[in-house]
């Protein structure tokens, strides 16, 4: 075991300028993605509290694109126009898809779960409905919220390491 870990600080001190190249790679990856993914999926996940008939065809496009394989995943974007010619672009096309779910579902659920007490008092002090999204909703929701992008955040870190198998 010592053994082990003297060899494993040994390849670290060696190659620490490769190390650090990769992981800040890895990070840039995950960062872009997941801000990404925050940016399309909040929007979603409010739309989705203001149409409740898109749950299905949103939600369960965000489904079917969580159980593809990461791998297939990449396979099926390589020959695509423009994401397929740099590998780092399809990592982040790939990490956001990923990351879209939670976010989505997390922010849907933290909006629908602010206290319709809350709501109703903010329609009675006469607030709009973006006022109330905007001033109510959301600052009570970002918890929720957070906790999805968290969510997204970890996967997303996951998935990336199988993103050094097309190159990126």
């Amino acid at each position: 075991m010592i053994s082990l870990l003297r060899d494993l600080a040994q390849f670290f001190l060696t190659h620490r300028a490769e190390v650090l190249e990769l992981t800040w790679e890895h990070l840039w990856l995950v960062g872009v993605s997941t801000l990404l993914a925050a940016a399309i999926g909040v929007p979603l996940g409010v739309l989705l509290t203001r149409r409740p008939g898109l749950n299905k065809p949103v939600l369960g496009g965000a489904n079917i694109a969580q159980t593809i394989p990461s791998l297939a995943l990449f396979g099926l974007l390589m020959p695509v126009p423009w994401i397929g010619e740099s590998a780092g672009r399809l990592a982040i096309l790939a990490l956001t898809v990923y990351a879209l779910l939670p976010i989505i579902r997390n922010t849907a659920a933290g909006i629908s779960g602010v206290d319709r007490a809350v709501v109703e008092a903010g329609r009675g002090m006469g607030m709009t409905d973006a006022q109330l999204l905007w001033q109510v909703q959301l600052p009570l929701a970002t918890g929720v919220i957070m906790a999805g992008i968290r969510v997204a955040t970890v996967t997303s870190v996951g998935v990336a390491t199988i993103a050094a198998a097309i190159g990126a």
